[in-house]
């Protein structure tokens, strides 16, 4: 029970980065996301000592921090940014069914399955109801959407499988991250101005969506079930798409309501599996 209370407190955490994200889409995305991880690490530089991790372990969690925001906001260019983020949530699903491949001695239950597929159709309806429609035209940046969707899933099963590395180490996988990302921003983007108003809400991201979450998040799959973690995750697009209505003032549409009903339910669905022994 713990290890969901601690998966929940991820997705609370997540759920506030789209809204923060438009606060600040004024920012080019790389010195946002260089500038949120770097903060974000900070917490964790008291227990610095405790950094000392297998070079494969640290790759993995730059492969994992760095990778997964690198191939998202590159996407998010080349696609529409609605339907490029449909494309990423897939990553609840692909922990849930890539669990057994991962992780030796896992089985995939049929209802793992059905709850992974019933919270995507609720995380495609939150997303899509809320936009609108989707778009019929292709665009490359769909195939990286699900690069980095297969790279966060792919990572949150892996950190399963190296040496057992103290939670504090997300503090140097963040770092890493954050500074490849400012390195991405000289390169590729232009300068900006950063205001104190962008400073206070850039902390508040580092500090929480990429920060907090991340340390929650390893603590999360440390102690539970990868397949029930997946499945509530689907309460993340939920939960974001939500706040978004309530801070522009948009109502409630019977798409959302839909979208909740299936969420928590295969959310319910999913987690009632702890029970059950393999």
């Amino acid at each position: 029970m713990s290890a969901n209370l601690y998966a929940l407190g991820a997705i609370a955490l997540w759920s506030l980065l789209a809204t923060l994200g438009v606060s600040l889409a004024h920012l080019p995305p790389f010195l946002l996301t260089g500038l949120a991880l770097v903060i974000g690490s900070v917490p964790a530089w008291p227990k610095v000592r405790q950094w000392k991790v297998p070079l494969r372990t640290l790759l993995l969690g730059v492969y994992g921090l760095f990778g997964f925001h690198f191939l998202l906001f590159i996407a998010l260019r080349l696609a529409p940014p609605v339907e490029a983020n449909l494309v990423n949530y897939l990553w609840p699903l692909l922990i849930v069914v890539l669990a057994p491949v991962f992780l030796p001695g896992l089985r995939l239950r049929a209802t793992h399955v059905l709850a992974a597929l019933a919270g995507f159709a609720g995380a495609a309806i939150a997303i899509l109801g809320t936009a609108g429609g989707a778009s019929s035209a292709w665009s490359w940046g769909y195939l990286l959407a699900l690069g980095s969707a297969f790279i966060w899933a792919s990572y949150s099963l892996w950190t399963q499988r190296v040496p057992a590395f103290p939670t504090s180490a997300i503090g140097l996988f963040g770092l890493v991250s954050g500074l490849l990302s400012l390195a991405c921003h000289w390169a590729f983007e232009p300068s900006a101005q950063v205001s104190a108003r962008d400073m206070v809400m850039i902390a508040v991201m580092g500090l929480g969506p990429l920060g907090a979450a991340f340390f929650l998040w390893d603590k999360a799959l440390k102690l539970g079930d990868a397949r029930q973690i997946g499945i509530l995750s689907y309460l993340t697009p939920l939960a974001s798409t939500v706040l978004l209505l309530v801070t522009s003032g948009r109502a409630l549409t019977p798409s959302i309501a839909l979208a909740a009903a299936l969420i928590i339910g295969a959310a319910w669905v999913g987690t009632r599996e702890e029970a059950a022994k393999d």
